[in-house]
């Protein structure tokens, strides 16, 4: 990365650095005897440093959030004379990385309405290799002969020369869709909505849609099942279904990559997905486009799982004004939720121990798999 003005810029990433800690060198390269730096790091600290001409400076700054972090900004102009004759300000130059966000183990999901596929890890209803017994049935051509049941057709064959087999069903997997509502970034602390003060907020709604998002696509991959992922603003970012380590990878860059949607973010779109999917909707559902979209998934024969990735609110510090508002738009929201689950949507809330709401709803009984009650 260059700047121009005088002064050559680059940012360059430093090796070494402890583990949660990101350390960038800048690297200025001018003729100046002085060079004025204005460094931003993390979006929080800013320093303005007066270095020589040429010279390396590092910087370190630790992530509080996961996602698109810009790590370091930093624009400069020259200095001659002592400072008596000032150059033009170089075009401000920066280096974005991305967070990794928090993986839990989840030891059980729930299943797809409809497995497909000849190879999984999934009870399927179609005839095949792999599963549990299915029925006995005439030897037929394409049958193998080692599948011949040599008890069963002594005993059940009605003419001579008669051979029946023993028929076992297939293991199908199943297909799973992601999809994060970025409209919103919210933090713990109610005070900071509004503000864009990620210093201050806490553990906000994004950090855990990341976190949910990919601990769910990992724990899908790791039962031998497919996963897409899908942000529903226009133009936002999607990887198709696919199974296997190097898919979760792509997945996994995706989701770190996910930041606040724009100032068209509250229009939503609708991304494609595979028949008979089970879909996760990660979003807070403040306004009602999340919910609308996952009731036509639903209404359409989908699995739909509404997860609520509101973080626990700390109220201190909120008007009595405020305190009123944020009591109607959390009344507004339950009453979504509400109308959510009567529409046959299931809901879970992403907390620090998520494995037993999604057991429960592994478990519900509601929903078949396999074309046969679970």
């Amino acid at each position: 990365m260059t700047g121009r003005g005088g002064v050559d810029l680059r940012i360059e990433r430093a090796p070494g650095a402890e583990e949660g800690v990101f350390a960038d060198d800048i690297v200025v390269e001018s003729d100046a005897e002085m060079v004025e730096l204005a460094v931003a790091q993390a979006g929080r600290t800013r320093r303005r440093l007066f270095v020589p001409g040429r010279t390396r400076v590092r910087a370190t700054s630790r992530p509080r959030h996961s996602g698109p972090l810009t790590t370091v900004q930093v624009a400069a102009r020259a200095l001659d004379a002592d400072t008596a004759l000032l150059g033009v300000p170089c075009t401000p130059i920066s280096l974005v990385r991305t967070v990794q966000p928090v993986l839990r183990r989840l030891p059980l999901l729930p299943l797809a309405p409809r497995l497909t596929g000849l190879h999984g890890s999934h009870e399927g209803v179609r005839p095949g290799q792999g599963g549990d017994f299915r029925d006995i049935h005439p030897f037929a051509p394409g049958d193998e002969l080692r599948r011949v049941d040599w008890k069963a057709t002594a005993r059940a064959a009605r003419r001579p020369g008669e051979l029946l087999i023993r028929r076992t069903n297939t293991l199908s997997d199943a297909s799973a869709v992601i999809v994060m509502d970025t409209a919103d970034d919210l933090g713990e602390v109610v005070a900071t909505w509004g503000t864009l003060d990620l210093a201050r907020s806490g553990v906000t709604s994004l950090d855990h849609a990341r976190s949910a998002a990919r601990s769910i696509a990992a724990a899908t991959v790791e039962q031998g099942d497919r996963v897409a992922f899908h942000t529903l603003a226009h133009g936002g970012r999607s990887v198709r279904s696919g199974g296997g380590r190097r898919h979760l990878a792509r997945i996994v860059a995706e989701i770190s990559s996910t930041g606040r949607g724009g100032d068209d973010a509250r229009f939503r779109r609708m991304p494609p997905v595979p028949h008979g999917s089970i879909i996760y909707v990660l979003s807070t559902f403040f306004d009602g486009a999340a919910a609308e979209i996952a009731t036509r998934w639903r209404a359409a024969g989908h699995r739909v799982v509404a997860v609520d990735i509101l973080p626990e609110l700390d109220e201190h510090r909120l008007s009595t004004e405020r305190s009123l508002a944020l009591r109607v738009l959390l009344a507004e929201r339950e009453d979504m939720m509400h109308q959510l689950r009567e529409a046959g949507v299931e809901t879970m809330r992403w907390a620090d121990d998520p494995g037993p709401q999604l057991t429960a709803l592994t478990r519900s009984g509601r929903f078949l798999a396999a074309g046969r009650p679970r």
